[in-house]
């Protein structure tokens, strides 16, 4: 983990409220994981959570959604930016020759490109990608989906076909057999894909969002409960344990 002011290639606004940040640092990034989060200075008092979309040797770059003052701080900047990291545990992607299928939604797409990279040369994956609409998928530009195959989905129809995430991942599972489920999104569809996922015997790595003030294991701020005997409740932390959990422990039946 390191500290360190850096430069701003591009703080570009790609969407109604979402924006890509780029960023070039002295450090090396190529160690670092899909699903792994930089903490990043606001204006405020606490840093701002935000997952790594892609990284290149010496850049890295964050997709964003501008949500409340920290981020709309960040959105202005122009020069250099404050991080923290790499923090968090990542996905597993230490496998080969495996059918995957990969289910995101809104903002989990964000670390959806660099898992992709990670996987796609010894995997066979199925990205299903959901959003609001076609302007919440203009990210999507920025993949290179030419050796998977892609499915994409959004509330009102005006891009892909019109159902979510959950829908399109349940009827893609009754007529194709899956290794491994990735998933990274709003907690109620990450709930559908995770039950999918176990109903089917299929292992499942979620990636969950959670409000952190600290990123370090120190504020005690973002719980997760899981449960290894499913009975027993235990409390974890996203931002040390996670924040990708094996979905067959958590637990989701108190999720809202």
């Amino acid at each position: 983990m390191f500290l360190e002011d850096c430069e701003i290639v591009e703080n570009k606004k790609i969407a109604e409220d979402k924006y890509i940040l780029k960023v070039k640092s002295k450090e090396a990034f190529r160690h670092i994981k899909a699903g792994q989060f930089f903490m990043l200075k606001s204006s405020t008092y606490l840093r701002r959570p935000i997952s790594v979309h892609y990284v290149s040797n010496d850049m890295v770059e964050f997709y964003y959604q501008v949500k409340g003052e920290g981020t709309k701080y960040l959105s202005s900047l122009k020069e250099k930016v404050n991080i923290q990291g790499p923090l968090g545990n990542g996905f597993d992607t230490n496998i080969n020759n495996k059918k995957v299928l990969i289910a995101a939604g809104g903002m989990g797409i964000a670390p959806i490109k660099l898992l992709i990279e990670k996987l796609i040369n010894n995997n066979d994956i199925t990205l299903v990608m959901g959003g609001a609409n076609k302007d919440a998928l203009n990210i999507m530009e920025r993949f290179d989906t030419n050796n998977i195959k892609l499915h994409i989905v959004t509330d009102d129809g005006s891009i892909g076909d019109k159902c979510n995430a959950v829908e399109k991942t349940n009827e893609i599972i009754k007529k194709e057999k899956f290794d491994i489920i990735y998933t990274c999104g709003p907690t109620i569809m990450m709930n559908g894909i995770i039950k999918i996922a176990l109903s089917n015997n299929i292992l499942c790595y979620a990636s969950l969002e959670r409000r952190m003030a600290c990123g370090v294991n120190a504020c005690l701020g973002c719980n997760v409960e899981v449960s290894y005997d499913n009975k027993t409740v235990v409390l974890k932390k996203a931002c040390s344990d996670g924040p990708v959990f094996d979905a067959k422990y958590l637990w989701i039946k108190n999720e809202k």
